[in-house]
């Protein structure tokens, strides 16, 4: 299996086009120690040449011209594509909006909650993707399922499942508790190749390691996780948004309840944070926060970066 990391930014990318923030000046001004993002996204394949997306970015289309193995295939039809499929972990804009790159009558599959099938059918801007073409598969709930797409089987099977988080911002209702929430809204993903058997997680949105959580990430090969932020709080001590980590539905990298210290007892082998925020203090090679996620076993994930498993 190929994983392809697309975009290792959280929503608005690296720099965002509207911010000031230090990092984003540093990226913009060429400094050392600072790579560009874009959106948030993955590309995976059993075999190199049909792939899957998780999750759908603003940036796709930059994203597919910086990556060759997502052109047409150049074996003389007038379209075509390797991308066969999509498979999307929430409703957020940062990972659905990417299909509307996607139009020009191309077939393949969208994989999702029910919840977030029901938000691509009651916005008429995504019937773009013509129905008689673009299979709509709802995603059951800790269940293996193999995906296709465009006719094929892609070798590979997908296994969703709830992760502590929120639903997406445009959707939240003020009135009701925890803003509307309800299972389903947050996932994570399994994706299993069929050959090896190996499997990787994807899980760029998660607001709390919790029990189930634990039990099903210990011994793991590969997880990329949830980077938004370092510290509970810097959107807010930066001036950028008046809101917590925990509000936006992210867990932080650093303290005592962060990501790091929640996975040193869970073994997994390789960890990859994605999801970066234009605030969060590892965009910079040289930072400490960057060398102690690094010292706990830790990348820092960036766009281009490819992993075989």
């Amino acid at each position: 299996m190929l994983i392809k990391i697309l975009g290792s930014g959280a929503g608005g990318g690296f720099p965002q086009w509207n911010c000031e923030c230090a990092n984003c000046r540093a990226v913009r001004a060429g400094a050392p120690g600072f790579a560009a993002r874009t959106q948030s996204s993955l590309a995976v394949s059993a075999d190199g040449d049909n792939w899957v997306l998780l999750n759908a970015s603003p940036d796709l289309r930059q994203q597919i011209a910086a990556s060759p193995a997502l052109a047409p295939a150049g074996n003389g039809a007038v379209r075509g594509s390797p991308i066969k499929a999509v498979v999307l972990t929430n409703g957020d804009v940062d990972h659905i909006s990417g299909l509307l790159t996607l139009r020009e009558a191309q077939a393949f599959s969208v994989y999702a909650a029910r919840r977030v099938l029901d938000v691509l059918s009651g916005n008429r801007i995504f019937d773009i993707l013509a129905r008689n073409l673009v299979a709509r598969v709802e995603l059951p709930l800790d269940e293996k399922i193999a995906l296709t797409g465009a006719g094929l089987d892609l070798g590979l099977s997908i296994k969703a499942f709830p992760v502590p988080g929120k639903i997406a911002l445009y959707l939240e209702d003020a009135s009701a508790p925890d803003f509307g929430t309800k299972e389903g809204d947050t996932l994570g993903l399994e994706i299993i190749d069929h050959k090896t058997g190996r499997s990787c997680f994807y899980i760029p949105g998660c607001s709390k390691i919790d029990a189930p959580l634990v039990r099903r990430l210990e011994g793991a090969s590969l997880v990329f996780f949830d980077g938004t932020l370092y510290r509970e709080n810097e959107m807010i001590e930066q001036g950028l948004l008046g809101k917590t980590g925990s509000r936006m539905g992210h867990i932080n990298i650093g303290g005592e309840d962060g990501s790091i210290a929640a996975f040193k007892r869970l073994g997994v082998a390789r960890k990859i944070y994605v999801h970066i925020n234009n605030s969060n203090p590892v965009l910079n090679a040289s930072s400490k926060e960057r060398e102690t996620a690094r010292a706990a076993g830790w990348e820092i994930g960036e766009d281009g970066l490819e992993v075989l498993l």
